[in-house]
């Protein structure tokens, strides 16, 4: 998994209760700002996102640019361009009831729209937790987890009929989500 520093629990169902609702969190500190010599510090803009697959291909993508899937059950609750404010700075949330059955796989990632790398990042982390109760299921510290501007968080996959979350942790280079699709399809089986 990376230098990413991870608690994960793997069910997806919490007290025994499945889940159907799921959130994707991201949070950054903004930069501090300094000025060298005539320059300008430049913003930290990271981004949430959700890759939706059909088997290996993928067929819908939700991010600061698409804030909803075709189906509405993905949706992007708003762009952050500088991690100003308190705690979660962007939400993707997934109501599972109402994804399309041919959704067979949904990615969680984050990248630096901004081109900046991890260790250059303070206090960012991403999570993902249930909507109803509130309990995190997985949560990375990005900060200082390596050299590269993208991070594969996990996957909601269908197995026998319920949803499963793994947790995968892997450093990838990627700006915009369009850049990580072939750096996904290893973890689609």
């Amino acid at each position: 998994m990376g230098s990413h520093q991870v608690r994960t629990h793997k069910s997806l169902s919490i007290g025994g209760a499945a889940l159907d609702y799921v959130n994707m969190a991201l949070g950054w500190d903004p930069v501090r700002r300094r000025r060298w010599f005539g320059t300008r510090t430049k913003d930290i803009d990271l981004n949430a996102a959700a890759l939706l697959f059909t088997d290996d291909h993928m067929v819908d993508v939700v991010y600061h640019e698409q804030l909803g899937s075709a189906d509405g059950a993905v949706r992007h609750l708003g762009d952050s361009t500088t991690g100003e404010g308190k705690g979660d700075n962007e939400i993707i949330t997934v109501d599972l009831t109402r994804l399309t059955p041919e959704v067979t796989t949904v990615f969680f990632i984050v990248t630096s729209y901004t081109g900046q790398t991890f260790e250059q990042i303070e206090n960012a982390f991403c999570r993902v937790v249930d909507g109803v109760s509130g309990t995190e299921i997985a949560r990375y510290d990005l900060t200082g987890g390596g050299p590269h501007t993208g991070l594969i968080m996990g996957k909601l996959f269908r197995s026998q009929g319920s949803w499963q979350f793994d947790a995968i942790g892997e450093g990838i280079w990627a700006r915009h989500p369009v850049e990580a699709v072939s750096q996904l399809t290893t973890f689609v089986a």
